[in-house]
C-alpha cells in the first residue's frame, strides 16, 4: 500500500478533469466559466502553477522560498493572477497536456512520501498529506466550474472524503478568516457519501445532514448553500455554512444562489 494514498486521489481528480477537457480545442479552452469570468485556460494556469509550487516545496526549499517571495512582491503590483500568468506562459492544448503530464508524474512520486513530512508553504508549513489533499481540493473545486461550463455532471466517488475532512478541519478557520468568534463545539454532521456510506462528524451544536458532495461544494464555495440539498439546523451550523471557506487567503464570499449551475 502506498504511504500517501491521497496522491492517488489527487491523480484520479486530475484524470477526471482531463477526461472532460481532452476533446477541447484551443478556442474551446478560452471559453469563460461562472467563476469570476475565468476561462478554462485560466483554471489550468492556476492549477498548474500551484501543483508545480507544491512539488517544488519537496525538492528545493530555497527555490520555493524565493518563488513565494516573488509572489508576495507581485501582490503589491500586478497581483496574483498576473504572477501566475507570467510563470505559466503556455495556453490551450499545450498547457492542458503539460498540466496533466506533471500531475501524473507528481502523483507517482508523492505516493511513497512520508505523510507526516513537513513542507514549506505560502503560509504555515503543512504535512505532505495536507499538501496533496489541498491539491486535490483545488482540482475538484476549480474543476466544478469547468464541468458547469461544459454542461457536464462529474461522476463523484468516495475520494471526496478527503475534501469533506478538510472542510471539517477548517471549521475554526472559516470563522477566524471572516472575523467571527470560533464556537467551542462542532455541529453534528451526517453526510451521505457517493457510495451510500454515512460519514459522521462533530457534536450536538446543531446539525448538518445531506449529501457529502454538497457539503464539499459549500466549504469550497462552488455552490451556494441554498442550491444544495443540505439541511442545516441551529445557529452555529447555519453561521458556519454561510461562511465556510476551506482554503487559505483573504475572506471570500460564497456564490449567490443560482449563479453557479450546470450550463444548458
Amino acid at each position: 500500500m502506498a504511504a500517501l494514498p491521497q496522491a492517488a486521489d489527487f491523480l484520479e481528480e486530475s484524470q477526471t478533469l482531463y477526461a472532460a477537457i481532452a476533446p477541447l480545442s484551443d478556442a474551446d479552452l478560452r471559453q469563460p466559466t461562472q467563476f469570476k469570468g475565468w476561462t478554462i485556460d485560466d483554471v489550468l494556469v492556476h492549477l498548474h502553477f500551484w501543483n508545480k509550487a507544491a512539488d517544488l516545496s519537496t525538492t528545493d526549499e530555497a527555490a520555493f522560498t524565493a518563488l513565494m517571495g516573488q509572489l508576495m512582491g507581485s501582490l503589491q503590483s500586478g497581483g496574483l493572477r498576473a504572477f501566475e500568468n507570467a510563470q505559466i506562459p503556455e495556453r490551450g492544448t499545450e498547457l492542458r497536456d503539460l498540466w496533466i503530464a506533471h500531475a501524473r508524474d507528481m502523483a507517482a512520486r508523492w505516493a511513497d512520501m512520508d505523510p507526516r513530512r513537513r513542507l514549506p508553504w505560502a503560509g504555515p508549513s503543512m504535512s505532505a498529506r495536507s499538501s496533496i489533499t489541498a491539491r486535490q481540493m483545488e482540482t475538484w473545486a476549480h474543476g466544478f466550474e469547468v464541468f458547469d461550463a461544459l454542461g457536464l455532471r462529474r461522476q463523484e466517488t468516495d475520494r471526496i472524503q478527503n475534501i469533506v475532512v478538510l472542510g471539517v478541519n477548517t471549521f475554526g478557520w472559516s470563522h477566524k478568516v471572516h472575523g467571527l468568534p470560533v464556537p467551542d463545539t462542532l455541529p453534528s454532521l451526517r453526510l451521505t457519501a457517493p457510495s451510500g456510506a454515512l460519514w459522521i462528524f462533530g457534536d450536538d451544536a446543531g446539525a448538518i445532514t445531506g449529501p457529502a458532495v454538497d457539503f464539499a461544494a459549500v466549504v469550497t464555495q462552488t455552490r451556494a448553500l441554498a442550491d444544495t440539498a443540505l439541511r442545516v439546523e441551529g445557529e452555529i451550523a447555519r453561521t458556519w455554512m454561510e461562511n465556510a471557506q476551506c482554503f487559505a487567503g483573504p475572506p471570500e464570499t460564497p456564490p449567490a444562489p443560482g449563479t453557479r449551475t450546470v450550463a444548458g
